[in-house]
């Protein structure tokens, strides 16, 4: 089993060494996990996986290899998470029911009325309408639904109608070594290429050449030219986590190509909205980010930026100061949104949202006049469009 598994992972490109597959089996020996396929997992990890980009590969083959294990029933309800039990209690309602509940009428009225069940509040609660908790129609909670609310405690979105999410949240970095499953995107960014000859003169200019060399009596007269180069200056900007979950595998596709294409190429992550912050490591996030200002600042109004999100979020975390779902910022989304649109003559936004379904969403709508209508779909022909209209 564990050869396979060892086997499976040289063969997902999961650089692991023999030497730390022997690490792994004396660590087995010498009975370092409990026999938890949990435990297993971590040792596993620890052992095999040197870089962070591979730990999805890692997961899959994980999968791959020992889904299906069985416990005996002792032993899975000796086990059995007390989340998952609490899973069962998660209110189901049906479309007529939930147009029964009614929001309670804004931002302002929703951080008003959140304050003050927080001073109230003595207990856990579950299944009402009115106090934090869970599995009822409260605005605040988990596991519930109400139209609009603030979700608190609960692991990931179910019904996507939170306007704040009062927990810390974790989102993986995009893999930049994946393969494409479609090679016209990067047949479509290369339109964005331009091409400029400097530096020093390296390369062989055989036209010049053979002319130079034809009117020189035929004696050798090598020309020589400065090297191509590709001077397109991107900067790109993923909003990553949440709604996005659903276009990872298509966002990665346009990453990894574009990391190929451009040399001078910079890239950060947002959540929903840009804010005061930016950050390349979804990990670090709350540790290591770059304030806004000094990515404006540092990359200057000939840099090309692409903004890659689905646009999809209550309207509150554009318009209002406190309205992302993660932190109180300052200043409103929009605000931000302005800054980039006033420095960068050349701004696109890639929305893998299917045009069809824009018209029906308020923040797609605000984020398309924010970025004066240069919003393209996610697809090969909006991708086409988008570097037309940035290479004019």
């Amino acid at each position: 089993m564990f050869i396979n598994f060892f086997l499976e992972l040289r063969n997902a490109k999961v650089p692991a060494s023999l030497r730390e597959y022997l690490t792994l089996i004396e660590a087995m020996k010498a009975g370092v996990p409990s026999w938890r396929v949990e435990d297993f997992y971590y040792l596993a990890r620890a052992t095999l996986v040197k870089d962070e980009k591979n730990l999805d590969k890692f997961d899959l083959v994980f999968g791959k290899c020992f889904n299906g294990l069985e416990f005996t029933a002792e032993d899975l309800m000796a086990r059995l998470p007390e989340e998952w039990l609490r899973k069962l209690t998660e209110k189901m309602l049906t479309d007529e029911e939930k147009a029964l509940i009614e929001s309670l009428g804004g931002w302002e009225k929703l951080m008003e009325t959140l304050k003050k069940r927080l001073e109230e509040q003595k207990e856990r609660h579950q299944g009402g309408n009115k106090w934090i908790g869970t599995a009822g129609t409260s605005p605040f909670g988990a596991q519930g639904y109400n139209p609009e609310g603030v979700r608190i405690g609960q692991e990931k979105s179910r019904q996507r109608r939170g306007v704040k999410v009062w927990d810390k949240r974790e989102y993986k970095n995009l893999d930049d070594s994946i393969e494409l499953g479609i090679r016209n995107i990067k047949v479509a960014l290369r339109r964005l290429r331009k091409f400029a000859r400097d530096g020093a003169d390296l390369e062989l200019d055989l036209p010049d050449t053979i002319r130079s060399t034809a009117n020189n009596a035929g004696y050798l007269d090598l020309k020589m030219v400065p090297e191509r180069r590709n001077k397109a200056k991107v900067l790109a900007l993923f909003d990553i986590g949440g709604s996005m979950d659903d276009h990872i595998r298509v966002c990665e596709e346009l990453f990894s190509a574009a990391k190929t294409e451009f040399k001078h190429m910079e890239f950060f992550y947002f959540h929903n909205c840009i804010y005061e912050k930016l950050w390349k490591d979804n990990r670090r996030r709350h540790t290591e980010f770059i304030p806004t200002w000094e990515v404006l600042h540092k990359y200057g109004h000939d840099w090309k930026v692409v903004i890659v999100g689905d646009a999809s979020m209550s309207p509150y975390e554009i318009t209002y100061p406190g309205g992302s779902v993660e932190h109180w910022n300052e200043e409103p989304g929009q605000v931000w949104m302005q800054r980039f649109a006033n420095i960068y003559q050349k701004i696109a936004w890639l929305n893998p949202v299917p045009e069809k379904h824009w018209a029906h969403a308020e923040s797609i709508q605000i984020f398309k006049q924010l970025v004066n209508d240069r919003m393209y779909p996610l697809t090969l022909g909006g991708l086409e469009r988008a570097m037309r209209d940035l290479s004019k």
